[in-house]
């Protein structure tokens, strides 16, 4: 042997040294380069975390397979219990334990057949990296060499987490992770001694986790790990016996499905695209409240359901960072039928009234108008667009905060025309809504109530810009900080450093701290009209600014929080756009918004006025313009745009005679004798509706009988048909409906505008041809005319249906 041994010496060290050198380093590199590379390449989960690293949801790997992402780490009583089980001498030995190999020979020679591989836990984890190849005496071989190759590269902490996250655990469920939620509902590290141990000898013997199949082998085999952990000291007797007194589990438990929507959402974005290198995606969600949100749509669906309304959705986000903290795409549970599959959360719908407030802020910037700035809230046609408020009524003309905190459709009409339909399109966009994306003309005057879709993700975080603007305003020192103005994240992102003052902007882009207080200020008291009529003021236990939104055919019910902490939105429906009465955004998403701030932690102190961004401005208390000297004075806060504001167009200086009860002119009183007198007078139609809500308004007094011309005495309007109609008998169609009635009004000028009223209630309008064809129910009824200068002309009328 020696002899042997010194000719091969002699024949590759002395006479081929170069060569013995050769392959002696080809041997060292492929003993370097013999791992797998990467180690594993199996398919995994793509897993869905909170901000603390709770499971929220998963999606199963492409082939079928629980496999979650590698852990880092093991929890120590699943280590402990494994190496007991496994391979005892794991901490000791290079890989391979020749003790352990030596233990296994007798085994198998005692039992004539192989009972034990005596694999180390190393070699098993090569032996998985490999896809588990034929047991062969050649493959241990190479299972002993790869193992000690395993060990040089990785620590033993290491080789534990790989073996934990690829040793397969019964059917479909492969890793630790996957093997302690399927089995126990829980995460790994909450695993009691009994669950732990179950778990350490199942990849022994993986097919007896099935019902029915040796379950009281299973059992066995956990009880014996069990008693060997007390006899090597991990565990004591008592521990020992109440987890020997623990069940096996029975069904699998399904995997958590707190946020499925975000889930796919994340995959498709993140994962699919291959933004996100890792299946396993960390987000900003905060567990419990998802699950308090969650519990609260599902409560609210239950409410809704009533009405045949199924979906619901919400988010929470955090106004400082911009992350969201809760986001429940759809209520699970609605069915399949019913869409809870959708992520509403994205999907564009039908805005209704939620954008009031931006066209509302937008102007304050701007200084087109005042909080007090009277607006026109009467009757209006515009190429065939008749908006009407909800509850059909008309105020005349209203203050534009009060236009917004009671959400009239006519007066938010009237302000976007002043502002411009192309500058309120062209902002909405910068303001972040992407789902704007058709001309200004596609959209018309109906932008603002609803006239475009919008996303609660868009809509959401715009009201949450706002806010963080406004809060960093006096931080930033009164300077504008335009990513305050930017996309949420449900991703988590480096914290912002401290922005150098060169960073930040003199003048806001595009709402300034002024229009955003004063919007969110009128949105504290919004008002909502009642079944009865009457308005009635909502008020949340909680201190925010809030909006709600009904689309056209109550399709989409919105409504949308703010404060200085949190952005909440609400959205509730039915995701195939089913429409149902009762679906409106007070009744139906408001609800649930406060019902979700009330769950918040505190939300502070209430936003600070931003007084470096306002003026004390002069102004006419009635009219809410700039003062003019013959306006009673009043000095208000308002934005320091509104040195741009127009002045008061209402009030006019009359003269009266001196009674004082009549207006005059120098041609029926002398002018010393004149009284001169300012005056507040709306439009004569403005007017006709002012006064019925406003009983102190004073109409202009008429002119005195002698200053009257003959052309002022002739009436402006006739009825021309029916004749001074009493009773109108109306014939019975063969269909037994009755006919239609037809009036006509002449008017002395020849363009005029004609507002028509049937016992009260605005029908509509005629200009130049004045025809207006009827079908009044059958009774008494008064119709009322009043043209663009306030004349009325009144004909009280009976209908009495004449039969077949």
């Amino acid at each position: 042997m020696r002899a042997s041994f010194r000719r091969v010496y002699d024949f590759l060290i002395r006479r081929h040294p170069r060569k013995a050198a050769a392959a002696l380093l080809l041997l060292v590199l492929l003993y370097w380069f013999s791992l797998p590379h990467p180690l594993f390449d199996m398919p995994t989960c793509m897993v869905l975390e909170d901000r603390e690293g709770n499971l929220l949801g998963a999606r199963i790997a492409s082939d079928g397979q629980w496999r979650f992402p590698q852990s880092d780490s093991v929890p120590e009583r699943f280590a402990t219990a494994l190496v007991e089980f496994e391979d005892h001498r794991f901490y000791y030995h290079p890989g391979v334990d020749p003790a352990g190999l030596g233990r296994a020979m007798l085994q198998n020679i005692r039992n004539g057949h192989i009972v034990s591989g005596g694999s180390t836990l190393s070699m098993q984890v090569v032996r998985m990296a490999r896809n588990n190849p034929p047991r062969t005496l050649w493959q241990k071989l190479v299972e002993m060499v790869l193992a000690t190759r395993l060990e040089l590269g990785y620590s033993k902490k290491e080789i534990l987490a790989l073996y934990a996250s690829h040793a397969p655990f019964g059917g479909n469920v492969v890793g630790l992770e996957a093997a302690s939620w399927r089995y126990f509902g829980k995460s790994p590290a909450l695993l009691s001694w009994a669950e732990a141990a179950m778990l350490a000898v199942l990849p022994n013997s993986p097919a007896l986790i099935h019902p029915g199949r040796n379950r009281d082998a299973l059992m066995a085999k956990r009880n014996r790990l069990l008693a060997r952990l007390q006899e090597a000291g991990h565990i004591d007797a008592f521990t020992c016996e109440l987890a020997m007194e623990e069940p096996l589990p029975e069904a699998p438990h399904p995997l958590p499905r707190l946020a499925p929507h975000l889930l796919d959402r994340a995959y498709l974005e993140q994962v699919a695209t291959g933004r996100y290198s890792r299946s396993r995606v960390r987000t900003t969600l905060n567990l419990a409240l998802q699950r308090q949100l969650t519990s609260v749509l599902e409560y609210h669906q239950q409410r809704l359901r009533g009405i045949e309304v199924h979906n619901l959705a919400a988010l929470v986000l955090d106004v400082e960072s911009g992350e969201v903290l809760a986001y429940v795409g759809n209520v699970i549970g609605a069915g399949e039928q019913h869409g809870e599959e959708v992520d509403v959360i994205k999907a564009p719908r039908s805005t209704g009234s939620i954008l009031k407030p931006m066209l509302y802020a937008l102007m304050l910037q701007e200084g087109q108008i005042l909080p007090q700035s009277l607006v026109p809230d009467i009757p209006m046609q515009l190429s065939g667009y008749r908006p009407e408020n909800f509850n059909k009524d008309y105020d005349g003309a209203i203050p534009a905060r009060r236009a917004v905190i009671r959400s009239l459709n006519v007066p938010m009409v009237r302000l976007l025309q002043l502002y411009g339909l192309e500058k309120f399109h062209y902002n909405l966009k910068k303001l972040g809504l992407s789902t704007i994306n058709q001309p200004p003309s596609y959209y018309g005057l109906p932008l603002v109530l609803g006239g475009a879709e919008g996303t609660l993700w868009d809509i959401t975080n715009v009201y949450a810009c706002m806010a963080r603007m406004l809060e960093h305003y006096p931080v930033y020192d009164a300077k504008y900080d335009p990513y305050d103005f930017r996309p949420p994240a449900y991703l988590p992102v480096e914290k912002q450093k401290a922005r150098k003052p060169d960073g930040l902007q003199e003048a806001p882009s595009p709402i300034g701290a002024a229009a955003a207080w004063f919007a969110f200020d009128a949105m504290q008291e919004l008002e909502r009209p009642t079944s009865e009529g009457e308005w009635q003021y909502y008020e949340s236990s909680r201190r925010i600014a809030w909006k709600t939104g009904t689309s056209f055919g109550f399709r989409d019910a919105w409504a949308v929080g703010v404060g200085p902490k949190y952005a909440v939105g609400v959205w509730a429906g039915n995701a195939d756009g089913e429409g149902r009465p009762g679906l409106v955004g007070v009744l139906a998403a408001a609800p649930v918004l406060f019902d979700i701030f009330n769950r918040l932690p505190g939300g502070g102190a209430w936003f600070s006025a931003p007084y470096d961004d306002m003026i004390r401005l002069p102004i006419c208390p009635e009219s809410g313009y700039r003062r003019l000297d013959i306006c009673p004075a009043d000095t208000v806060w308002a934005p320091a745009s509104a040195t741009r504001l127009g002045a008061c167009p209402y009030h006019q200086v009359i003269h009266l005679d001196p009674s004082l009860q009549w207006q005059a002119n120098a041609d029926c009183e002398l002018p010393s004798r004149l009284q001169a007198r300012s005056w507040f007078v709306l439009p004569p139609v403005e007017e006709f509706y002012y006064r019925a809500k406003h009983p102190g308004y004073k109409p202009l007094p008429p002119f005195r009988p002698d200053c009257i011309t003959a052309a002022q005495q002739a009436p402006a309007m006739e009825l021309i048909y029916p004749k001074y109609p009493t009773r109108i008998y109306v014939p019975v169609d063969l269909d037994g409906k009755p006919s239609k009635t037809v009036f006509t009004v002449a008017h002395r000028k020849p363009d005029a505008t004609i507002y028509w009223h049937l016992d009260e209630a605005y029908i509509g309008s005629t200009t130049t041809f004045h025809s207006f064809e009827l079908d009044p129910p059958e009774g008494k009824h008064v119709l009322t005319l009043v043209d663009e200068e306030g004349r009325r002309l009144e004909q009280p009328f009976e209908i009495i249906k004449k039969p077949k």
